[in-house]
């Protein structure tokens, strides 16, 4: 019994040993094993350096070589949520494996290229052991091919990359083995603005599309007189003033009297008239007595050619009276007097100048009065003598005032066949109809001569263009705000403009409102890496 108890019991203590041992074994089989993955960079042990798989821009921002403890417990998965992370030189950084490619537009004695760095496995690629090309695609899907030359430890664009710098770039590096491919984005310059504060502002949008625009000749002119239906009016004797009706200003119509002047002469024609009439009635009744006793053969018949002379010389002594008269702008005869002579409207129009008063005495010539008829008016303009090809009698202009907003349709009536020693221009004139009287003498306008008509592609709204640097830009609609896009311009007819390069129809741009964006583009600084 104590025998068999004896084998039991070495049994027992065998069977405790093996399991044991084993249990050793398999702690130090567990422990070799977590030494293993944490040196392939898996695990997150102690004392191990990621350098190798992970490059820096995705180490959280850190730009160190060295390798860093992994004692805080984050896990390996956290160095990649930054898809574009910031490299030693501090350009894009992006990561494929082993591989490693940094970009950064820098300016390179003052032109901005682009400048790219290849690591593999932390180390630079040399000059030979890979090739660089690269795209850029710009918000106007316009599209510029890059090619690279060797500088130094990077590769360098022989290129310049124009501003604005808003696009997308994708390079391609060719290393020995297999390419690789990346896009990196810019969005210089970018104005930040939402659907809601875009319409708090009043920001209205449209898109560039084609148009058809009228190309104009644009000349400053002067609203005038028209001097075909204006008078001055002079009294033609010389007298005392006995009434003035008409006043400054004041529309009259034909005819109206306009003042009444006393005149001695005047006196004196119409006397002159009386006598010659009374002459001439009693020369009427001689010669008609001479007449009837020549035919009855009772007077000879030189008394009747004798009365019939004197017949034909009082007719003219009348007549002559009658012309002085009328060329006086007098009547035969007055209610008021011998004297009064009255000055009367040659037309209707409108006082436009009065220098006669109560009493005054005034000479025959003295322009008293300027009647004017302003239902039509002249637009004169200068003609510089290039543009004068484009002038021609009967074609329809536009008149527009520069003193506020009103415009007009005119016909030219006449252009100068010379040219001013001094202007170097030639005088046309425009006649214009005024019927309520906006048009007034004096006024500043600019007279638009269509030259040309034409359809034009890509066309904005006019209020869309702004100046950056003294260039026009338009501000395009991108996601989340607008940005400035530089454009060339062309023709215009005062509400659209014509693009000649800088954008493409279809594409949508603050339009009324752009001030508001560019005032927002001021208050901060663009992003400029250069």
């Amino acid at each position: 019994m104590n025998t068999s108890k004896s084998t039991i019991s070495k049994k027992h203590l065998i069977a405790i040993a093996v399991i044991i041992a084993m249990g050793v074994g398999a702690g130090t089989f567990i422990l070799q094993g977590g030494k293993s993955k944490s040196a392939s960079g898996d695990g997150h042990g102690h004392g191990h350096t990621e350098a190798k798989a992970h490059g820096d821009g995705e180490h959280h921002g850190k730009s160190g070589g060295d390798g860093h403890d992994h004692d805080k417990g984050h896990a390996d998965g956290e160095h990649h949520e930054q898809s574009e992370a910031k490299g030693p030189h501090g350009g894009s950084l992006f990561k494929d494996g082993d591989f490693s490619l940094e970009a950064l537009l820098v300016e390179a004695g003052g032109e901005p290229r682009l400048r790219v760095w290849l690591t593999d496995k932390d180390k630079p690629l040399s000059m030979s052991a890979a090739t660089v090309t690269a795209t850029i695609t710009r918000l106007t899907d316009e599209k510029q091919k890059l090619t690279f030359a060797p500088e130094r430890e990077n590769w360098v664009s022989r290129e310049v990359v124009a501003e604005p710098h808003s696009f997308e770039i994708e390079i391609i590096a060719q290393t020995a083995t297999e390419p690789y491919m990346f896009v990196m984005s810019k969005e210089e310059g970018k104005v930040e603005l939402t659907d809601a504060q875009i319409k708090a502002a009043s920001i209205s949008l449209d898109t560039s599309s084609p148009a058809s625009i009228k190309t104009a000749l644009l000349l400053p002119g002067e609203i005038r007189l028209n001097e075909d239906r204006t008078s001055h009016v002079v009294p033609r004797l010389s007298g005392v003033v006995e009434s003035v009706s008409a006043n400054l200003g004041q529309i009259v119509k034909k005819g109206q009297v306009l003042a009444a002047i006393a005149s001695p002469t005047a006196s004196e024609q119409r006397s002159d008239l009386q006598t010659a009439q009374k002459r001439l009635a009693l020369a009427k009744t001689t010669y008609e007595r001479e007449k009837k006793l020549w035919e009855q053969k009772v007077s000879a018949e030189q008394d009747y050619l004798q009365a019939k002379q004197a017949l034909s010389e009082a007719e003219v002594a009348v007549a002559n009276a009658n012309q002085k008269l009328g060329a006086l702008g007098l009547s035969g005869s007055s209610a008021s007097g011998l004297n009064r002579l009255e000055l009367h409207a040659p037309f209707d129009g409108v006082v436009i100048e009065k220098h006669i008063s109560l009493g005054e005495a005034v000479k025959e010539d003295a322009a008293v009065f300027t009647i004017s008829d302003l239902s039509k008016v002249w637009a004169e303009i200068n003609v510089p003598a290039k543009d004068l090809p484009l002038i021609r009698v009967g074609e329809k202009v536009t008149i527009k005032a520069t003193a506020f907003d009103a415009s007009a349709t005119g016909t030219v009536a006449f252009v100068g066949a010379l040219i001013g020693e001094q202007t170097r221009t030639a005088k046309a004139r425009v006649v214009l109809d005024n019927p309520k009287g906006a048009w007034r003498p004096g006024l500043f306008v600019n007279v638009e001569v269509v030259s040309d008509e034409a359809s034009v592609p890509v066309t904005i709204s006019a209020d869309a263009v702004q100046s950056i640097g003294e260039k026009p830009v338009v501000f395009l609609k991108v996601n989340g705000g607008f940005i400035a896009q530089p454009v060339q311009l062309g023709r215009s007819d005062g509400k659209r403009i014509e693009v000649l390069q800088g954008l493409k129809a279809g594409m949508p741009y603050a339009a009324s409102g752009s001030f508001v964006v560019k005032s927002e583009l001021g208050k901060g600084s663009a992003e400029h890496t250069h």
